[in-house]
């Protein structure tokens, strides 16, 4: 009998009206020390009774370990915490009591191989021990715009020390050179003074911000907390430790000189709307090629925006420059016709009172349509051809002057391409054979505008700066986590992070200061930042065993693994989000957390009863599910009283990336009839929490079917699903398809042996 193991088994919410709980806890008498019922485990009673075993108070042996088997462990995670003891939550009531019929055997053999799943697991975990270090709580911020400075003056304020680096000379960004903004004051009809003067006064003047401008940075290694900073000043290199980093780079417009179609670059009349700002704040809005004040002006919007060919995307505030660059042109000419053409207009919030009063004005035209040709008509002016527009199937509009509302491009370095690039150019010149030199060389051609780029310098094995998406922000969960990034304590804000305007971006900065801050608090305590927030456990590496095949530095979607010369994996403690991704990557079984481990889940899959083979019309079904979004949308299926296959057995995991193939080889050695994994949504538009983990899983996928077909196993028997927890209601039909799937294939040939 394992010393120090209770079982404490609820009997409440239904669960004993649908299972036996007193035949469950006899199963359970001969592995634990001690197994107790009551109808209300949660409450004072309950929590009681098991408080008492854990001091030894009740007059039996002490308990060290406990297994609660009543509602979710989503569930009263404040009421079941008992700091030092290993805890494991087996949950009868949303995947046993509410989603199966009551007093069926099935259910009992379900809730019984539960209950034995939960006890394993207690047996073969450790309490993680809390890792402490010295930590830095100074922040960096990288950029001197709006957002920079925002974020700046947001942790001083919070009473962290912070680092400015500004790569220009003066700090304020695009802002500091316009001549008004968008008010953020009621009405919202009138334009505010441009410039960030009192901002930067602040900043500058603030005792616990340093700025550096003119200034790069050269280099950042270590991990959250101890990330040390070398940066390149005028003055020389200045070194600093460093806590947490905000990203406030900034923005670029779109290339228009891409947009030949729209006129620029045929005449010094056709400006961008950048161009047109830096006109009216030096003296005025005129025509470039005679210094004249504008009669006939034309704003073409969505200029190279949301369009395949050029920026697909809407960069959010083009509609709102354009309202207020029309008032440019009204000052410098009272009586000038202002054109507007439109895909959308968009003036969010109260912005559309600003939008309404400009539409009232007898000489201000706005019109949907899309603009076909811009080019000189032979007598000073621009035609403007506009087709599908309310103004008729074509029309032309003679301009003086046409604006280009061009979009926002982020100020962004692509890492991994970046090292992608450096390791091409080391193969172009190391290359064993000629065809793997072309390929080289061809690689090299390709990622060549990435060279030079860089712009914080990671010292990441995945490469010197973040992640990206395809148009070039940096990768984050878009739905849940919004300021973070693929590298811990690293978070970006304001337009490098989506296009938005100042008013956003300065919401946007304050927010990643306060995620900065979060980060470097968790730091000091040992703990995780999300999506597993306040978890001290770590994985621990067998490194005698590593045979150096890079997997998991190359497979860890936040870069927390260096490795050396030889390619043995370097553990950054900080870096890590616990997702357990390398576990799942390793062949080797040599990456294991406290309380998650290969061991404890191929022990929990023995701990599954199957039934013999004289019983075939009784499947037993393995699901690994992502405690994210499935485990949870299967607890929603249970409040929904939603029934499914009862031959289902649950295994939640932290990500679908942490399953390790050799799971599914011993489920399929112990009988297991079938595994499903059931993860988050992979791909573009992925909702993975840990970025990369479902679509990992998925490419373990292809080798562990071929892996079966060698075990004469039909590959069938392995099904993957993607899931968000919206689409809870697809559960059950997910579930009993694949069970009615595995039935006609019949039970695994391996029961024969067992």
């Amino acid at each position: 009998m394992p010393e120090g193991l209770g079982v404490y088994i609820c009997s409440g919410c239904g669960i004993g009206e649908a299972v036996d709980t007193q035949a469950l806890a006899n199963s359970a008498r001969s592995k634990a020390v001690s197994v107790q019922l009551h109808p209300y485990l949660c409450g004072p009673e309950g929590r009681k009774l098991i408080e008492n075993d854990l001091a030894a108070t009740s007059g039996g042996p002490k308990v060290n370990r406990v297994v609660i088997a009543a509602c979710s462990p989503r569930f009263k995670t404040d009421v079941f915490r008992y700091p030092g003891v290993v805890v494991e939550r087996v949950n009868l009531r949303e995947h046993v009591a509410w989603a199966q019929k009551a007093g069926d055997e099935d259910t009992l053999a379900m809730a019984r191989d539960y209950l034995a799943m939960g006890i394993v697991k207690a047996q073969k975990a450790l309490v993680p021990a809390p890792q402490k270090a010295e930590i830095s709580k100074k922040i960096l911020v990288v950029g001197g715009g709006l957002a920079g400075l925002t974020a700046a003056l947001e942790a001083a304020r919070a009473g962290y020390e912070v680092l400015l680096v500004e790569k220009e000379a003066q700090l304020g960004g695009f802002l500091a050179k316009t001549r008004k903004r968008l008010t953020f004051r009621p009405p919202y009809e009138q334009l505010a003074d441009g410039g960030l003067g009192d901002k930067i006064q602040q900043v500058l003047y603030h005792p616990r911000i340093k700025v550096l401008v003119s200034a790069r940075i050269r280099r950042i290694s270590g991990q959250p907390g101890q990330f040390d900073v070398e940066v390149e000043t005028p003055e020389g290199r200045v070194s600093d430790r460093i806590g947490a980093i905000v990203l406030a780079t900034g923005w670029k417009p779109y290339d228009a000189s891409k947009l030949g179609h729209l006129g620029y670059g045929s005449s010094p009349d056709v400006v961008t709307n950048v161009q047109l700002e830096q006109m009216a704040a030096n003296g005025g809005v005129r025509r470039p090629s005679n210094n004249q004040p504008p009669r006939d002006v034309v704003f073409i919007q969505c200029a190279g925006s949301r369009d395949p060919q050029h920026l697909p995307y809407c960069s959010s505030v083009c509609c709102l420059v354009t309202l207020k660059q029309i008032q440019y042109v009204r000052e410098a000419s009272p009586e000038a016709r202002v054109y507007v053409i439109y895909k959308d207009m968009r003036a969010p919030a109260q912005y559309e009172r600003l939008y309404r009063r400009l539409q009232d004005h007898p000489l201000n035209f706005f019109a949907k349509g899309e603009v076909t040709g811009v080019e000189p008509n032979g007598n000073g002016k621009l035609r403007v051809r506009v087709e599908n527009s309310l103004l008729g199937p074509t029309a032309v509009i003679e301009a003086d002057l046409v604006v280009l509302a061009t979009g926002m491009v982020p100020n962004s370095a692509d890492g991994p391409a970046i090292r992608a690039l450096r390791d091409a150019m080391i193969a172009a010149e190391k290359a064993e054979s000629e065809a793997q030199r072309f390929e080289a060389i061809r690689r090299v051609e390709e990622l060549r505008h990435h060279e030079g780029t860089e712009i914080l310098n990671l010292d990441y094995r995945q490469g010197p700066d973040l992640p990206v998406l395809r148009h070039g922000f940096p990768d984050s969960h878009f739905i849940c986590f919004p300021y973070e990034t693929r590298r811990t304590a690293i978070y970006a804000a304001g337009t490098v992070r989506a296009p938005m305007e100042g008013v956003r971006a300065e919401e946007d900065a304050a927010g990643a200061a306060m995620k900065a801050i979060q980060a470097v608090e968790m730091a000091v305590r040992g703990e995780a930042v999300h999506p597993r927030s306040g978890d001290i456990s770590v994985p621990e590496f067998a490194l005698q065993r590593c045979t150096q095949c890079k997997r998991c530095t190359e497979e860890c979607p936040f870069g927390a693994l260096n490795e050396d010369e030889k390619g043995t994996p370097l553990y950054q403690m900080f870096r890590c989000r616990r997702c357990g991704i390398c576990m799942g990557a390793c062949p080797e079984r040599i990456i294991n957390f406290p309380d998650y481990s290969v061991d404890m889940i191929a022990s929990a899959i023995k701990a599954i009863e199957v039934p013999d083979s004289f019983q075939e019309d009784k499947f037993r079904l393995l699901v690994f599910m992502c405690e994210n979004d499935a485990y949870p949308a299967l607890d929603i299926v249970g409040y929904q009283r939603m029934a499914y296959s009862p031959f289902v057995r649950v295994i939640p995991v932290r990500c679908l990336g942490s399953v390790n193939m050799v799971w599914v080889r011993e489920a399929m050695n112990c009988g297991i009839d079938g595994v499903l994994m059931v993860g988050c949504k992979y791909g573009e538009n992925y909702q993975c929490h840990y970025a990369t983990g479902s679509e990992l899983a998925n490419t373990r996928l292809a080798n562990m079917r071929e892996a079966l077909q060698r075990m004469q196993i039909e590959p069938e028997r392995l099904r993957l699903v993607q899931l968000s927890i919206d689409e809870y209601h697809k559960l059950p039909q997910v579930l009993n398809e694949f069970a009615e799937y595995v039935a006609q294939l019949g039970m695994n040939p391996m029961r024969e042996f067992l």
